[in-house]
């Protein structure tokens, strides 16, 4: 068994699904569960809007993959790749009261327990305030997108996947 295939990593979606753009990290966390399919050290977690509670999904964890929506002042469907260091000492990477909570929950386990190491793949959302179950437009356009970024960061650590149905 190589190193790679020993690391625990966790693809954690995190978003309010009735909340238009909001929901975009679980929406693409599904796409990846329907899909694709992983080794067993691959762990793909819908956190929702749970916050301090995936304390224990984290736990444990070598490479956390967080996808979600991500305010950055960017135009909406910029796309991010941020690490740990980038969001350190910045909430404003989203301004929503889950990610208050992710952020504190993250902040928390170098108390706790080794953090691991952190990706987070976002895009700017276009509306994250008006109850919807379905993405905008702009955003349902570069799901795919995410998930590619997603499959990237596991190939780049030696980590295979493979399409299903």
């Amino acid at each position: 068994m190589t190193e790679a295939k020993k690391q625990r990593i966790v693809i954690l979606g995190v978003g309010n699904t009735i909340l238009t753009d909001e929901g975009v990290g679980v929406r693409v966390l599904e796409i990846l569960r329907d899909r694709y399919a992983f080794p067993d050290n691959v762990n793909l977690v819908d956190g929702g809007t749970l916050g301090l509670s995936l304390l224990g999904v984290v736990e444990g964890a070598d490479l956390l993959i967080v996808i979600d929506a991500v305010k950055n002042q960017g135009s909406p469907g910029t796309l991010y790749r941020l690490t740990w260091d980038d969001i350190t000492g910045r909430v404003r990477y989203k301004d929503s009261m889950h990610q208050l909570d992710l952020v504190e929950a993250l902040t928390i386990t170098e108390l706790i327990f080794e953090r691991p190491e952190i990706i987070i793949i976002g895009v700017e959302p276009a509306d994250i305030s008006t109850p919807g179950l379905s993405l905008t437009p702009v955003i349902q356009a570069k799901t795919q997108d995410m998930v590619q970024m997603v499959l990237t960061e596991l190939s780049h650590r030696g980590i295979s996947h493979h399409q299903v149905g």
